[in-house]
């Protein structure tokens, strides 16, 4: 049985989404028509709100309605740390563990020579820039343990070591909470390699 035209359209829109296939797309659609009408108003809202509402920081790149954010904005961060992250929600992870207390700066994506992602792409050049401006004298590297995520951080080191600064990167290895013995052997070789003393 054929769907509306406005219902095959909001099927088409949900199944854009990362992560939506055109059955949960479908689900979504229909949750949309049976619930009020304020909520599908609501949602219609908050969708071009976000859009209008939200920038990124003049600072450190990451998304804020308010430049600068309220990170880069807080006399009370540490001024001599900065935590490198491919995108904006590696950024609130690292915040909501609340072991950093530096301040960020979001590349907006990592080395990807195969899909033509190069660094003149990613927000390299003004990390360099406000690196040589600032009394910064550690840069901790948090991308992500993948291929682009090592590349960038190894290109990042590169870049950033000549200025005499200190580059570390993100312990990888079992999460709290894993066991040995089910932990795959690259994992288990990054935990051996960054083992620390006790």
């Amino acid at each position: 049985m054929a769907f509306t035209p406005s219902i095959n359209r909001l099927i088409e829109q949900f199944a854009r989404l990362p992560g939506i296939g055109e059955k949960t797309a479908a689900r979504l659609a229909f949750f949309i028509l049976r619930t009020d009408r304020s909520y599908a108003q609501a949602l219609a809202e908050a969708i071009v709100m976000v859009k209008d509402g939200t920038r990124l920081c003049s600072v450190c790149f990451g998304f804020t309605e308010k430049d600068p954010c309220s990170i880069c904005a807080n006399p009370e961060r540490e001024r001599e740390a900065i935590c490198v992250v491919e995108g904006p929600a590696d950024l609130v992870a690292i915040e909501r563990a609340g072991r950093f207390r530096g301040r960020y700066h979001v590349l907006h994506g990592t080395i990807a020579p195969l899909d033509g992602v190069g660094p003149e792409q990613l927000k390299i050049r003004p990390l360099v820039d406000s690196l040589r401006e600032r009394h910064v004298s550690e840069v901790l590297v948090a991308t992500n343990p993948t291929a682009q995520g090592e590349a960038t951080a190894l290109y990042l080191a590169k870049i950033i070591k000549p200025l005499g600064i200190r580059v570390t990167r993100i312990a990888h290895g079992i999460p709290m909470g894993g066991e040995v013995e089910y932990a795959d052997s690259v994992t288990l070789g990054k935990a051996i390699d960054g083992r620390q003393e006790m």
